[in-house]
Parts: structure tokens; C-alpha cells; sequence
């Protein structure tokens, strides 16, 4: 079975991304979707008091479930964060970048950052979803 190939494209004439790349070719044999994960702990409970501390936990596990399914943050083609609160997220944005370089790396998906009036657990203020893809 051939691994699977993700080539990260940054055309020049677009801004140059930072924490993110412009658009992600994925050739592979399987594609894992991850579903939104927040700052839950394994008794079901948002933990973290500040954004980044949730940033931290969520990543954690949607990178727990991915690499569940067999594959490495390497792997991930896409990835959406939803903010309850853009501005915030704006302003820990250098913090939260060193958490993302920490846990996933620098081999970045396509990402994109919605703002979200609430999230389904009513203390958390980020959720992470994508999708990965898989020899």
C-alpha cells in the first residue's frame, strides 16, 4: 500500500499563511473525519479556565482520536476551529500557534477560524474538527 501524499500549496500571489496553508492535495487510501472536540476531559467536564489552556486540551483530542484511527497530525488535511470569541482568539494567536507547533507540528492543514455564538457545552470556547488522510 502506498503512504498517503499530502502536498501543501502556497501560491505566491496570496498572502503568506501563518499557522495554516492556503490549500492541502491529499492522495490516499483512507480518509479519517474527526469530529468536533473541546476541552472535555474523560469524565465529560470542560476543563481549562482560559482559551489557550481549551485550545491546548481540544487539539489533544482530536489529535487522541486521530491517532485512535492509526494516523499522526502529519496526516491531517483539514482543520476548522470555531471561537466563541474571534478576537480573543486573535489576541492569543502567537500562544496558540506555539500549542499547535507542540503538539501537531509545522506540517500545517488548510484551516479556517468561524466565530460561533456558543459552542454545545456552554463553558467551552473553542472546538476543533477535521479530517485526515491515511495509507
Amino acid at each position: 500500500m502506498n503512504p498517503p501524499t499530502l502536498t501543501r500549496i502556497n501560491p505566491p500571489t496570496l498572502s503568506q499563511p501563518s499557522g495554516f496553508s492556503h490549500a492541502v492535495v491529499a492522495a490516499g487510501s483512507r480518509v479519517v473525519f474527526l469530529a468536533g472536540q473541546t476541552a472535555l476531559d474523560t469524565d465529560g467536564k470542560v476543563t481549562g479556565a482560559t482559551l489557550p489552556e481549551q485550545f491546548e486540551k481540544a487539539l489533544g483530542n482530536l489529535l487522541t482520536a486521530l491517532r485512535a484511527s492509526g494516523g499522526t497530525p502529519a496526516d491531517l488535511a483539514r482543520v476548522t476551529v470555531y471561537a466563541t470569541d474571534v478576537a480573543a482568539y486573535r489576541a492569543h494567536a502567537g500562544r496558540l500557534g506555539r500549542i499547535w507547533q507542540d503538539l501537531a507540528g509545522r506540517d500545517y492543514p488548510a484551516m479556517a477560524v468561524v466565530e460561533v455564538v456558543r459552542l454545545w457545552d456552554e463553558q467551552a470556547m473553542v472546538e476543533l474538527d477535521g479530517f485526515a488522510v491515511l495509507p
